[in-house]
């Protein structure tokens, strides 16, 4: 049993209001629930709407079908009318637009008259909420009290907007009231309402992050805005730099210095940091990015989702030198994983790269308390005693990671990097062998690294005669599809990657050979994956389900052209 909500208009109508206070109501009611947005780049007009999936499983991703359109505005209702259940109901507003006359499902509800009457047309949205309650059955003290809560330093307004509230609630009773059966509430732990940035930024703070620097590039400034809305109760700084060149190089300087640092950005950021992400390679200093992917080149479609960038990360900057390229997939894995990319980059001293997008970056989803104490907080520094002296910045070791040491942190040693080529101590070389040598050093780091990589995530038949192989923000849409798949009586199952490079290859070489079908599903237009696959494991698949036209998989989508790899 589920309810699938979608709410559309223009930009500046207050869809995000509408959802925001129905989502947070819905998940401190204990329903489980997914919200994502489809957004235009502009800041008034266009069309955006929003879907919201109550469930009463864990709901992974959202679905085609409507059960409630709240339409702000009459091409909302004309662009999805076509996906209204027919028993479904839509909310508009009679006195911007009328319906067909063959349409029997309205629900006729003037907003902003009775905005106006409640005390302005700014709460048109809050009519909307109380509309949308009275359909799903859901009692209105919870979103009362989130209104209390937004505006308890703002004398009176929340009393105006729980008028407003009640009088969307009024005016949809007469023509429809608990229409639509919310599922089963979850009756556990309480659960976080919680976007993937914000996610992110909580995962930054919690792993000992105490400087971001950064410019505001869609989809990645939500973590900038997370954290700089925490700088007042942290030790944290967080700096808008004038340009991703020198966000970058900001955020090199604070590592070399001892910080746990940060910045993200997206792809067209990224390509004015390749340069600092180089010498992060050379100077042997951790650095995170964050890359929150968005349809290029250049501009693109800046508010949209794509899967992109995954060649540019393992490959980016001039040179050669190890990174790491990590991935977001779900809310609960990115949190820990976003962890697991500060320790790599302390670890081996090395950039780490962390992939995530739009599809990831803005969608709201319940999940449970994150558990703070799986988290690891380890910066691997030279200790007192322990290392050898004189001390070398750069001393050639087995496994290639030398002693790091901070600036000044022993009175009697000079730490001293270069971004030149150098020798063991720090200083400029130019001879053949002793680039070599210190060529090698660096590059030996990838042994133990690429043991450190986890192998993708497998869900579905063990043994499965068809295989799906998939990366990052598809998580959720690739586990509903494989449940479709396997309820219709097919042996199924999907390997998801979260760590990308070094590519990890046991269990893909163990289940890709004795696969029937193989099919590797990416948000690109050229399978970048797959590419990768075949080059480093020598893995064929078979073939690849593509879409790249700024919009995540649903999953009757990827269902559909699985179904035409079985039949042909």
């Amino acid at each position: 049993m589920e309810v699938n909500i979608l709410v559309g208009g223009a930009a500046g109508q207050g869809m995000e209001t509408v959802m925001n206070l129905l989502g947070k109501a819905l998940v401190r009611e204990g329903y489980g629930l997914i919200y994502t947005k489809d957004y235009m780049s502009r800041v008034r007009g266009g069309h955006n709407f929003s879907r919201l999936r109550v469930a009463s499983a864990k709901p992974w991703t959202n679905i085609k079908s409507i059960d409630v359109l709240v339409a702000l505005n009459e091409e909302t209702y004309t662009r999805h009318c076509e996906n209204l259940a027919p028993p479904g109901k839509v909310i508009f507003d009679p006195g911007l637009f009328s319906l067909p006359d063959d349409e029997d499902r309205g629900v006729p509800v003037e907003l902003q008259k009775l905005a106006k009457e409640a005390g302005g047309k700014v709460m048109s949205n809050t009519v909307a909420v109380g509309a949308l309650l009275v359909l799903i059955g859901l009692r209105s003290e919870t979103v009362e009290g989130l209104l209390k809560e937004a505006f308890a330093d703002k004398e009176g307004v929340a009393e105006k907007n729980i008028t407003a509230l009640k009088s969307g609630m009024d005016a949809a009773s007469r023509y429809c009231s608990a229409c639509f059966s919310l599922p089963a509430k979850d009756e556990g732990d309480k659960k976080l309402f919680i976007d993937g940035n914000q996610v992110l930024g909580m995962a930054a703070l919690a792993s000992g992050c105490r400087f971001l620097s950064a410019y505001p590039m869609t989809p990645s400034t939500g973590v900038m805005n997370y954290l700089a809305a925490k700088m007042k109760d942290y030790p944290l700084v967080v700096e808008q730099a004038e340009d991703e060149i020198a966000a970058v190089n900001m955020v090199l300087g604070a590592s070399y210095a001892g910080l746990r640092s940060l910045t993200c950005t997206s792809g067209g950021g990224f390509s004015l940091m390749t340069e600092g992400l180089s010498l992060s390679g050379m100077i042997e200093v951790p650095l995170v990015i964050i890359i929150a992917m968005r349809p290029g080149p250049a501009t693109g479609l800046p508010t949209r989702t794509e899967q992109g960038d995954l060649e540019y990360a393992i490959h980016g900057g001039h040179g050669e030198f190890p990174r790491a390229v990590l991935a977001a997939s779900s809310h609960e894995d990115a949190f820990y994983r976003l962890n697991k990319a500060f320790e790599l980059a302390d670890r081996y001293q090395i950039p780490v790269l962390f992939l995530s997008d739009q599809n990831f970056a803005d969608t709201h989803r319940s999940v449970e308390p994150f558990n703070f104490s799986r988290l690891k907080y380890n910066r691997f520094l030279a200790e007192e005693g322990l290392y050898e002296k004189p001390y070398k910045r750069y001393r050639f070791t087995e496994n290639g990671i030398s002693p790091r040491a901070l600036p000044g942190q022993f009175a009697d040693q000079v730490v001293l990097v270069d971004s030149d080529e150098h020798d063991q101590n720090g200083n400029i070389i130019e001879g053949a062998e002793a680039r070599k040598l210190m060529i090698d050093k660096r590059m030996r780091k990838l042994a133990a690294l690429a043991e450190e990589m986890d192998e993708p995530d497998l869900y579905g038949d063990p043994h499965p005669e068809i295989l799906l192989i998939s990366w990052g923000s598809t998580y959720g849409v690739m586990r509903e599809t494989v449940d479709a798949l396997s309820d219709a009586g097919l042996k199924i199952a999907m390997l998801h990657f979260s760590d990308i490079w070094p590519l990890p290859q046991k269990r893909l070489k163990s289940l890709l050979p004795r696969a029937k079908i193989s099919c590797c599903v990416e948000n690109n237009a050229t399978g970048q994956l797959a590419s990768i696959i075949r080059r480093e494991a020598g893995l064929l698949i078979d073939r690849s389900i593509l879409k790249y036209d700024g919009r995540p998989f649903l999953a009757h989508e990827i269902v559909a052209e699985v179904e035409k790899s079985v039949e042909s």
